[in-house]
C-alpha cells in the first residue's frame, strides 16, 4: 500500500486481522453481511488503521441481497468480484474475477445487489494521495532518486529480516 510522502518513513507494522475477529455488520432480509476490514461502514468501524482516509469491506452477499456504500465522490472508489455476479445500481453487471472502478465526482452513493449465491465482493475507496508515484517490483516512492535509495538500503540489510 501506497503511504503519503510524510509517513514513508515509520516502522513498518503487520496488521493481524482475523475474519471471525473483524467487524461484521449483518444485512437486512438475510442479504448477508459485510466485515469492516478498515474505515467505516454504516457506522461500524472497522479494526485496520490506515494512514490516509481508507474503507476497505469484504462483501458476502446471498443472492437478492443487496446493500448501499456510500463515500465522498472525490475518493478513488473500485471493487472486485471475487465470487458471483453483482448488479450494481440496478443496471450494471458485473461478474466473477471483474474488477470496476466507480467514476469520482459522479455521485457519492451506490448499490450493489447479488444475482447469484456466494457472492464476494472486495469494496476500495480511499482519498487520493494526489503524489507523484514511482515504483519499481514491491517498493513504491515518489521519485526515481527515492527509488535508488530504497534498493539500496534494502540490499545493505537495512530493512531487517523475518
Amino acid at each position: 500500500m501506497n503511504l503519503p510522502a510524510k509517513d514513508r518513513e515509520v516502522k513498518p507494522q503487520y496488521q493481524d486481522l482475523l475474519f471471525d475477529e473483524m467487524t461484521r455488520v449483518n444485512l437486512e432480509n438475510n442479504g448477508g453481511f459485510v466485515n469492516v476490514i478498515a474505515g467505516e461502514y454504516k457506522g461500524n468501524k472497522g479494526k485496520g488503521t490506515t494512514f490516509s482516509p481508507i474503507n476497505l469491506f469484504n462483501v458476502y452477499l446471498n443472492n437478492g441481497g443487496k446493500t448501499d456504500f456510500e463515500f465522498p465522490n472525490t475518493y478513488n472508489t473500485a471493487f472486485l468480484v471475487i465470487n458471483g455476479d453483482v448488479l450494481v445500481n440496478g443496471t450494471e453487471n458485473v461478474s466473477k474475477d471483474s474488477f470496476a472502478m466507480l467514476e469520482n465526482d459522479n455521485g457519492d452513493m451506490f448499490t450493489l445487489e447479488a444475482t447469484s449465491n456466494h457472492t464476494i465482493i472486495l469494496v476500495m475507496s480511499g482519498e487520493p494521495l494526489n503524489e507523484p508515484i514511482a515504483h519499481y517490483g514491491p517498493f513504491v516512492m515518489n521519485t526515481q532518486e527515492q527509488l535508488k535509495t530504497t534498493f539500496e538500503e534494502f540490499k545493505a540489510g537495512k530493512f531487517g529480516t523475518l
